[in-house]
């Protein structure tokens, strides 16, 4: 039988209604963690308020071994300092939290692309949409990055919105002025994404392969090489004059080995191996904590707990039963959007053949640059400290669009299946969002003026070990 308009309505209504209370959860986890996690906690929070701190008193550009962040890309640091001197602001402390909320919007946006880009292609969808935003909103990784201070997020954002606006420019068919428009915009999003963080060159990569990729296909190759050509000089001369400058100044595009992080040097593991990248041992499950022996011999373990947990100790406790009892079952739980991913990033690779101006294509470019460019970050940098999920936030609608893709199939089938899949997404939602509430669930317990983060020890044969 086929549903009645009244149960079609009622159903869109019920929608509707999710989709508002996932939202203004969401929201409002983002704003509670900006005003109450601790204003100097976070992954290099520190390092980044002294080069904001710097910016207020003078937006001249520093050497990059002038302190620890002033080697990175400034787009984060001069807009915190802008909003710094736009508010009033006297000192950098008292930009963190407009920074985190600026930043979460950000991050917001990125799932509202996600809905998006699954309504424009798929309409019939409504479950499919509203699981990707979903996926996005409630990612611990995403939730917990958001209330730190650093770039992670805003580079993520604007990664998001270049491979958005590119999927959408490659599903039109049309020619002349606008496209030529879409295009010098794309370009300036993506260089933008550069000039925040080095890992916006993948999203100009994979914007410009994608175009090619269509153009092959098409027999039109000469055109998509055309507008490739404009993203990325778009893009270089937006963001690229960073590395440009870097190289004529102090002779490399990007640092490596500065001194300014010979901490770094002495973190384990200190080498990495073929099979770091080759097993997930159980220890991710039973004692998901980045220094347990196993996890420092398995970059995808340490990935996936601190996507799904955290394991590096800046935001959750790490000594309490209790906290290790909800991260077992989150990263258990966890699996079923995991295992998603990959089967809809499989279903997506025969799509982007037979539909090669759909978002396919480019999602799937975007996804395999980053995790190509993450292996061999963390394989140049083998400390525990460089494996981190946050580095793989750029893949976020990817994620989000492939993900949904298998969960709303599983739905689809009704009965058991889909129950279990409820079940399961709903019981992880309720434990996010207790773990990922700081000062109302399970929060960092560490006394205030305190650093958090793991006790390590450092390598045999170091200063720091002496």
């Amino acid at each position: 039988m086929s549903e009645s308009p009244a149960g079609s309505t009622r159903g869109e209504k019920a929608l509707v209604l999710g989709g508002v209370l996932l939202a203004v959860a969401a929201i409002a986890i983002r704003i509670n963690n900006a005003f109450r996690y601790p204003p100097r906690w976070g992954f290099d929070a520190m390092f980044n308020e002294r080069y904001v701190e710097r910016l207020l008193g003078s937006f001249a550009l520093p050497a990059p071994d002038t302190d620890w962040s002033t080697a990175h890309p400034p787009l984060f640091y001069y807009l915190s300092a802008a909003l710094g001197r736009l508010s009033g602001v006297s000192d950098s402390l008292g930009v963190i939290t407009p920074t985190r909320l600026l930043g979460s919007l950000a991050g917001l946006a990125m799932a509202w692309l996600a809905f998006r880009l699954v309504r424009r292609n798929h309409p019939r969808e409504p479950v499919r949409a509203l699981l990707a935003a979903g996926l996005l909103l409630f990612l611990p990784v995403h939730l917990y990055m958001s209330a730190m201070f650093n770039e992670e997020i805003l580079a993520a954002g604007l990664t998001s919105i270049a491979i958005v606006a590119a999927c959408v420019a490659l599903s039109r068919q049309n020619s002349g002025t606008s496209t030529w428009a879409r295009d010098v915009g794309i370009g300036v999003v993506a260089g933008l994404a550069l000039l925040a963080k080095l890992t916006g060159a993948l999203v100009i990569a994979a914007t410009a392969l994608a175009y090619l990729w269509a153009g092959a296909r098409e027999g039109k190759l000469t055109a998509a090489a055309r507008r490739a050509a404009v993203v990325a000089i778009v893009a270089g001369v937006v963001g690229g004059w960073f590395y440009v400058r870097n190289l004529a100044l102090y002779g490399y595009i990007y640092p490596q080995d500065l001194s300014t992080h010979s901490v770094m040097f002495s973190m384990p593991p200190g080498e990495r191996h073929v099979t770091d990248y080759l097993r997930v041992p159980l220890a991710t499950f039973t004692d998901p904590q980045v220094l347990h022996p196993d996890l420092l011999r398995s970059v995808w373990g340490t990935t996936y707990l601190s996507a799904w947990y955290e394991g590096h100790g800046h935001f959750l406790p790490k000594h309490e039963p209790r906290v290790k009892r909800i991260g077992t079952t989150l990263l258990l739980l966890a699996l079923l959007p995991t295992v998603a991913f990959g089967v809809g990033a499989k279903r997506a690779v025969r799509r982007a053949w037979r539909e090669p101006r759909g978002p396919d294509a480019a999602l799937l470019l975007l996804t395999g640059l980053t995790l190509l460019g993450y292996v061999g970050f963390t394989w140049a940098n083998p400390m525990f400290a460089t494996v981190k999920a946050g580095y793989l936030l750029g893949i976020g609608v990817p994620f989000a669009y492939f993900a949904s893709d298998a969960l709303a199939g599983w739905i689809s089938r009704g009965g058991v299946v889909a129950a279990l899949v409820w079940i399961v997404l709903g019981a992880l939602l309720v434990g996010v969002c207790l773990a990922f509430t700081y000062g109302i669930g399970l929060w960092n317990l560490t006394p205030p003026g305190v650093t958090p983060g793991l006790q390590w020890t450092p390598l045999p044969g170091t200063p720091e070990a002496a």
